[in-house]
């Protein structure tokens, strides 16, 4: 992987995980005011999981798993 790819696949990283922070605090709210519905805030949690698969998969990328 070239530092340009890199560069490029770290500021995904950064976007995905402001993405799911932000996910996480309003699916908290939700929960908390009792204001979303049962399906919209297992959407959420759905898109969340979809998140943070990407984010892993991205993560390996730059840091690849070495076995000793």
């Amino acid at each position: 992987m070239t530092e340009h790819e890199e560069q490029q696949v770290r500021i995904e990283l950064a976007r995905l995980r402001q993405e799911h922070r932000d996910l996480d605090a309003a699916i908290a709210a939700m929960v908390a005011l009792g204001s979303g519905d049962t399906i919209q805030i297992q959407r959420l949690k759905k898109r969340k999981l979809v998140l943070k698969d990407r984010i892993q998969f991205l993560e390996d990328q730059i840091v690849p798993d070495i076995i000793a």
